[in-house]
Formats: C-alpha cells, structure tokens, sequence
C-alpha cells in the first residue's frame, strides 16, 4: 500500500472541507508525483465544490492552480526532473493520439481529465499528473505567487496568442476580478491599447494599475454608445449576463467577442449584429501545454503576476467563504501547511 496523502476534500456538495486521506495507490508509468507548495484557489473550485457543472465527484478534494516540487518518477515520466519546482493547471491527462492532441492542442482531447475532475486536486500535501501535463517554473517566476497563472492566467492569454492578436490591437477586458485583473496586465504587455469595463467605478484606480489605458463603467449607456466599432476584441471573464448586444455593436468590423467566464444563462445574440460587420463569438478553455509553457515565459520576462491574498492550508473554508463573498482582492493562494 502506498502513503496515504493528507488532503482537503468536501463530503458533499457545498459542504465545508474536511481533513481527509486517500490512497494514491501505485505511481503510472507516465506520471509525476509533485509536494504541493502553494495551491490558488479559483471560482471553478468553488463550482465544483458546489456541482455546478454536474460532474463532480464525492469525496471531492480541490485545487489545480498547484506549484511544488517533483517528489516521485514514473518511469517513462518526462521533462521534469527530481527536486525541481514544477506547476501544474486545470488539466492533469490527455490522450496524447486523438487529432486534437496530435495538433498540439491536448486541453481539447475528447478524453482530457481535469486535474479535479475524476481524481483528487491539490487542496493535498501531494499531487499526480501525466508528465505533459507538469510544467516546469521559469527562473524569474515567484513560486508562491504563480499558482493562478496555471489556471487563471493561461484562461486569458490563450485568446491573444490563439486568436493572432496584434499588439497594436484596441482590447476591451470586461470584468475587474481574479480572471479580469490578469487579462489587463497580460493585454498591456503584449502592446494593445486596453479598456477595462466594470460595473464599480471604485476600481478604476486600479485598472489602471493593472494596465487599462481606459475604464468604462458597464451601466453607462452613453459611454458603451460612443465606443461602438471600437474593439478588435472584448475578453468577457465575467459569470454573469451581460448587455451582449452593446458589446458586440462596440466591436470593429472583424472584431471578436471571446468568453472565458462561464454565465450558466445562454449568450442572446442576434445574427444580423454578427453578419453585417463579419464579427465573431468565440469562447475557449485554459490552453495547451505548448500555450502554457508560452504564457510562463512571457509572464517571465514581462513581470505579469497576479495580485494574491495568502491563506494557510489549513484555513481553506475560511479562503473558500471570503472569495464566495466576493472579497477576493484579486486571487487566493493557500500555502500547504501539512
């Protein structure tokens, strides 16, 4: 029998987290066995946590904004050696054969698994993953700050390198939170002219730290009507309905809308507000370990971090109850303390 880890797990849906303790049972062939460091804690464990997306598992452990170091090898693991500090996202295995892995996008494998999704997440002193899935920190990188950049990070730098986006591109980000604050600090790196749209114009100090060149508040009618044919793109990262009409009417011919929050109500669009400007709706999962690897180095070199509130282990619920409450200021980390 293996070593039982120590872990976090709710034992039904929305119930507060536990100490618990699995069997990982013996280390695949192909798999990484990392020690959880530091742990971000998303939205999506909270979804999860409260079967949103009617998948989730009980017991349930979450957690896969994970940073640590390699503890274990399988024997036909790869890319990462004993020791070194590693990250490790939404996703932990893809078939590595399917078309779409073949093309080097594995994060849409049919049979991907999310790293909490069928298997325990790293809210635990230890975490397995394929080996393409593990990513190795670039120098340069905190690794107590990195954790959201796995997830969160990755969700909104994918549309810019996916989508082709030109740094002389005008980029509108909606939504000022955990997913928000990163996609202007990333848009302004790449060289775009950044609008932050908000529905608090108390934040706009701090959008313009993060990076926006200009806030727009959402309830403002006359300003969303002077923007219109503004933006090559709008990222929305934002859970909720939103006035869709006015942004897409706020796109430039060709312009993109591109959703990564997740509103459980449908998107109403009408199709003449896409034909006549040959504009796009689009919307994309966290990215490819290719995408990933690209995402580091660039946060790397550009300085592009997230702005965090650490919470011990220990105190997960506490964590838990103070993003629930939208007090989150912009992402949790919780540090292991096992």
């Amino acid at each position: 029998m293996s070593t039982p880890y120590r872990a976090w797990a709710a034992p039904k849906a929305g119930a507060p987290l536990e100490p618990f303790e699995y069997d990982p049972g013996p280390l695949g062939a192909d798999e990484v066995e990392m020690t959880v460091e530091h742990c971000g804690l998303c939205h999506s464990d909270l979804s999860m946590l409260d079967n949103e997306w009617g998948f989730t598992a009980y017991p349930f452990v979450p957690g896969h904004e994970a940073v640590g170091r390699v503890t274990a090898l399988g024997e036909h693991a790869r890319g990462v050696a004993l020791g070194q500090r590693v990250g490790l996202g939404w996703n932990a295995r893809s078939c590595l054969h399917c078309a779409a892995c073949l093309a080097g996008d594995q994060h849409l494998c049919r049979e991907v698994q999310p790293t909490l999704g069928g298997r325990h997440g790293a809210f635990a002193e230890k975490v397995r993953a394929h080996w393409v899935w593990v990513v190795p920190l670039p120098e340069g990188l905190d690794a107590a700050e990195s954790g959201p950049l796995l997830c969160g990070g990755i969700t909104v730098f994918a549309p810019l390198r996916e989508l082709g986006i030109a740094p002389t591109a005008r980029v509108g980000v909606v939504g000022i939170g955990g997913l928000g604050h990163m996609a202007l600090k990333f848009c302004r790196a790449w060289g775009c002219e950044v609008t932050a749209f908000t529905t608090s114009a108390s934040k706009e100090e701090e959008a313009r730290a993060f990076g926006a060149h200009r806030v727009v508040t959402t309830g403002d009618a006359a300003a969303l009507k002077r923007l219109a044919g503004t933006f090559d793109l709008i990222i929305d990262t934002v859970n909720a309905s939103l006035d869709w009409l006015s942004l897409v009417a706020a796109l430039a011919p060709k312009g993109q809308l591109h959703v990564v929050g997740v509103p459980l109500q449908p998107i109403a669009v009408s199709a003449f507000s896409l034909i006549s400007g040959q504009k796009a709706l689009s919307g994309s999962p966290t990215g490819s370990r290719g995408a990933i690897d690209s995402m580091l180095g660039f946060a790397a070199r550009h300085g592009v971090a997230p702005q965090t509130e650490h919470f011990p282990m220990s105190r997960a619920n506490e964590a838990l109850d103070h993003l629930r409450a939208g007090k989150a200021r912009y992402r949790i980390v919780l540090d292991a303390d096992f």
